[in-house]
């Protein structure tokens, strides 16, 4: 896995600059790599995998829903600070740490209700019908207020992680943080005592450029952290919504779903137009039905068929009449049917004789014809 910050960008932020060799706290000694003209150089790789370490646990922490305090009131501190909080939607602090921000939370949140108590008096146009001295009192209040407590109007519980730069200037904030059990993640420099963080980020704490870096990479992992968080939101909605009536994720072997509850309304529509509708399959059901009951009907017939045998033994005349007139006309036609097929001969003949009797006289007026000729000769 390829680390939060490479070295190179460690290196071209001045992250490895530490203080004096004069001013150093000997329990950073593991963290410092070696001296060079009088100031301490640290151990880059070290800052690599601790910063990893810090990444992870606060991309964690903030996909189970934490929050992550930023602190920074130094001077070279306090721009990186607010910009990197608000972008990662955090809390935090640029302004002088308040005594008791964590250890008497209560107070500081009345303190920010009272805040926003005064905001609506002066939107709402209240303080205009008070004295003008009472209307400046409440102005200058609100402004004071606003200037400490902005960064942390919107926190409504104690934070789950504190970020710290500079330890030695928010000592108050950490020993804070270490009484109520909070998790430290602090950049480090070599004056400083790592004894009370958690997660420690051996770094210059006094170059703009390396606190940009370091702090960007901390909000960096808040909104990893936060759009994990919103993934498994979204997949426990998915999975606590109730499913219709129709559609149950276990289905049992005897039920039978319907194309309707399973199918979307465009793939309903071109099986629609693709396959028979149920009318056209009614009828033709209808049909089988009437085909299958037609041979029924044919063999009761026959068995209705006595009535009529028992009206003609009643009238015996009737049937010989019905017989005498049909026979004749059945024989005539078996007649008619039969001659045609034995004429063909007789007509075969009668044509042959007439050919031959016409080929006769032909030959006997020839003959007649030569015998002229051959008188004429003789002449």
């Amino acid at each position: 896995m390829s680390p939060v910050v490479t070295m190179k960008a460690l290196l071209e932020s001045g992250v490895h600059f530490g203080h004096r060799t004069n001013k150093w706290n000997p329990k950073m000694r593991q963290y410092i790599f070696t001296e060079r003209n009088g100031i301490h150089i640290i151990d880059l790789q070290q800052t690599v995998t601790l910063l990893d370490e810090a990444y992870a646990f606060i991309r964690d922490r903030v996909a189970q829903g934490g929050t992550v305090l930023f602190v920074g009131t130094k001077r070279q501190a306090q721009d990186p600070i607010r910009e990197q909080a608000e972008r990662c939607g955090m809390p935090y602090v640029t302004e002088r740490w308040l005594g008791g921000t964590i250890t008497n939370w209560a107070t500081i949140q009345k303190r920010i209700f009272e805040l926003e108590r005064l905001e609506r008096m002066r939107d709402s146009g209240e303080i205009d019908l008070l004295t003008k001295k009472e209307g400046l009192m409440i102005e200058r209040e609100i402004s004071r207020l606003e200037h400490r407590l902005s960064g942390i109007r919107t926190m409504k519980r104690l934070p789950d992680i504190l970020f710290v730069i500079d330890v030695n200037r928010e000592d108050t904030a950490v020993h804070e943080a270490n009484l109520k059990e909070i998790p430290v993640v602090a950049v480090v420099d070599t004056n400083c005592d790592p004894k009370n963080i958690d997660y420690v980020i051996p770094s210059n704490d006094d170059a703009i450029r390396a606190i940009k870096l370091l702090v960007g990479k901390i909000a960096d992992a808040v909104m990893e952290g936060k759009t994990i968080r919103g993934k498994e939101l979204e997949d426990e909605e998915m999975m606590a919504e109730s499913m219709p009536a129709e559609v149950s994720r276990f289905v049992e072997d005897d039920d039978e779903l319907e194309d309707e509850a399973l199918l979307g309304e465009s793939t309903l529509k071109h099986l629609d137009s693709a396959r028979p509708k149920k009318r056209d399959l009614e009828d033709e059901n209808e049909d089988e039905d009437v085909e299958d009951e037609l041979p029924a009907e044919d063999e009761a017939e026959p068995e209705a068929e006595p009535e009529p045998e028992a009206e003609s033994k009643s009238e015996p005349e009737a049937e010989p009449e019905m017989i005498e007139e049909e026979e004749p006309e059945e024989v005539d036609e078996a007649k008619a049917e039969s001659e045609p097929e034995l004429e063909p001969e007789p007509e075969a003949e009668a044509e042959l004789e007439s050919v031959e009797d016409e080929e006769e006289p032909e030959e006997a007026d020839e003959a007649e014809a030569e015998e002229e000729s051959e008188d004429t000769e003789e002449d």
